[in-house]
């Protein structure tokens, strides 16, 4: 897959294209990804997602408290294993915003994108200040010669997935809904660094991780059972998300992974874990033997979860 961050030369090869967010690249964006590449594959296309970064909330509404559940770098992961030819991040800047409908049209899917066929979901707006629609779309179409299919609201909702249910299910440590939602493990991916070396004192070494990205998504604080990459090796564990107020009032919210049978350091590298199942809300402890009497037991919950369930 060929990844663009903007538009710097027209395409030769003819496209089809869609066009969205697609935060989390959830079931039903799935639909829609699945049939921009049958139908690129059937009529000697290449297929393209036009995207946009910053998230036009950014930009336009100036909310800077908008979560996302991916970051660029996990979105193209995502896409790349489905088989597309194209991703292009345009950059999203009030001057963008201010492109009228077919100014959008004419410059992005005709002259840059050679666009033969623009398959779009259900209830698609675009354009300044949203305001086109599919009926203007088909008439660009005519105008501009290229196709336009819309995949109904029946094939995209049919198991009345969004993006925002997913956030709010991961919000509320719902992570089995997310998940199934997802399609896939809901994940987090950053760099190790180091951290006050508390958990190897009481035999539970922690690989503590940062996300760059301030607009990740992060879940509801407490334990979680995991499962982590670092360079070729799979492996298994339980990971905190929170304060640790066992140890010291107002701390800074982290995630702490404890992988099990793994001793490596591992600092500065970079890992994902997917979120596997919750086990429990985080709970301050009256001392720390008594939160290293409930790691032992979240251990055991952790692996009987894992026993009982094929990863």
């Amino acid at each position: 897959m060929k990844i663009n961050h903007s538009l710097k030369n027209s395409f030769k090869t003819k496209t089809v294209v869609t066009i969205g967010t697609f935060d989390g690249v959830h079931v039903g964006h799935k639909k829609i990804v699945k049939r921009l590449i049958e139908t690129a594959k059937n009529n000697d296309l290449e297929s393209v997602i036009l995207t946009f970064f910053p998230h036009p909330r950014m930009v336009l509404q100036k909310d800077a408290n908008i979560k996302l559940l991916n970051t660029l770098k996990e979105k193209q992961a995502i896409l790349e294993n489905l088989g597309l030819d194209h991703f292009i991040v345009e950059k999203f800047t009030p001057e963008f915003s201010r492109l009228t409908a077919e100014e959008f049209v004419k410059q992005l899917l005709v002259e840059q994108l050679n666009t033969q066929k623009v398959i779009i979901g259900y209830d698609h707006h675009f354009g300044r200040n949203r305001s086109a629609n599919i009926d203007d779309l088909r008439n660009f179409g005519k105008n501009y010669h290229f196709d336009v299919e819309e995949i109904s609201a029946q094939d995209v909702n049919d198991v009345s997935v969004s993006s925002t249910k997913i956030r709010k299910a991961l919000i509320n440590g719902d992570i089995k809904t997310a998940n199934l939602f997802l399609g896939y493990p809901y994940m987090l991916t950053g760099k190790v660094i180091e951290g006050k070396g508390l958990g190897k004192q009481i035999t539970f070494p922690t690989a503590n991780l940062k996300i760059e990205e301030d607009y990740k998504l992060i879940p509801k604080q407490g334990v979680y059972v995991v499962k982590g990459y670092y360079k070729n090796e799979v492996l298994y564990g339980m990971m905190n998300i929170g304060t640790n107020p066992t140890i010291e009032k107002n701390n800074a919210q982290s995630i702490e992974i404890h992988f099990f049978n793994f001793n490596k350091s591992i600092y500065n590298e970079e890992i994902q874990v997917d979120l596997l199942h919750r086990i429990r809300d985080e709970r301050k402890f009256d001392s720390i033997d008594q939160l290293k009497n409930q790691l032992i037991i979240d251990k055991k919950t952790a692996e009987s979860y894992l026993k009982s369930n094929e990863h």
